[in-house]
């Protein structure tokens, strides 16, 4: 029986695009799944076709345009389920996935980390349309040539934060500041002057209303 194929989405704002990928899937006989947001997850999807007697699994990755992991981390995933089901012969790129890869647990990862300010980057399908992921990758190398690391400054990128209309949409905790649109351009100012400095950029701050329900 030949391998089921598996369209892996590695990006975080892959799931924007489910439609088109399910589309690509369904022409090529293949299932989609995602590493990071979207449903099903790979995980997931490997499951599902062990539950229907699939024997053999062959992963492909979908190349990102944006920020993704590793491609190692897809190994790591279709690892920590093949160890649970050692019946499935996976395979990434016709290479096959032992189970004695690196595991998803280390003890590099055991705390919270102690960073200064906590900045989400909206990947929401608004923010990703009105270009998230330029001003993620333009964080990342302010950050980096200011030698700010993830003890300093940990961006995660999220689904939809709101408000859509201001996208793309950046917050900073535990600062409470909100800011939209926030563009390539204006990420040098917005690290120096509020990350650094610790003074928030009002020309790019969005006000957070807190509501009755909220202070009750």
């Amino acid at each position: 029986m030949p391998a089921s194929v598996v369209i892996v989405a590695m990006a975080v704002d892959a799931v924007n695009d489910h439609s088109a990928l399910a589309e690509l899937a369904e022409v090529t006989g293949a299932s989609v799944a995602y590493l990071q947001r979207g449903e099903p997850s790979l995980v997931d999807e490997l499951s599902r076709l062990a539950d229907d007697g699939v024997a053999h699994v062959r992963l492909v990755r979908l190349p990102a345009a944006g920020a993704a992991p590793a491609r190692s981390w897809l190994r790591r995933v279709a690892a920590h389920w093949v160890r649970e089901h050692p019946g499935v012969r996976v395979e990434v790129v016709a290479s096959a996935v032992t189970g004695r890869e690196a595991p998803l647990r280390s003890s590099a990862w055991e705390d919270v980390p102690g960073f200064r300010h906590h900045l989400l980057v909206c990947r929401g399908p608004r923010c990703s349309a009105s270009g998230a992921a330029t001003t993620a990758e333009a964080l990342s190398t302010a950050l980096h040539e200011r030698e700010l690391g993830d003890e300093d400054v940990l961006v995660t990128q999220t689904g939809c934060l709101f408000p859509c209309n201001h996208a793309p949409v950046v917050a900073v905790h535990p600062d409470d500041t909100w800011y939209g649109p926030v563009t390539g351009a204006d990420v040098g100012e917005l690290v120096d002057e509020h990350l650094i400095d610790g003074r928030p950029v009002d020309r790019l701050r969005r006000p957070r209303i807190i509501s009755e329900r909220t202070t009750s």
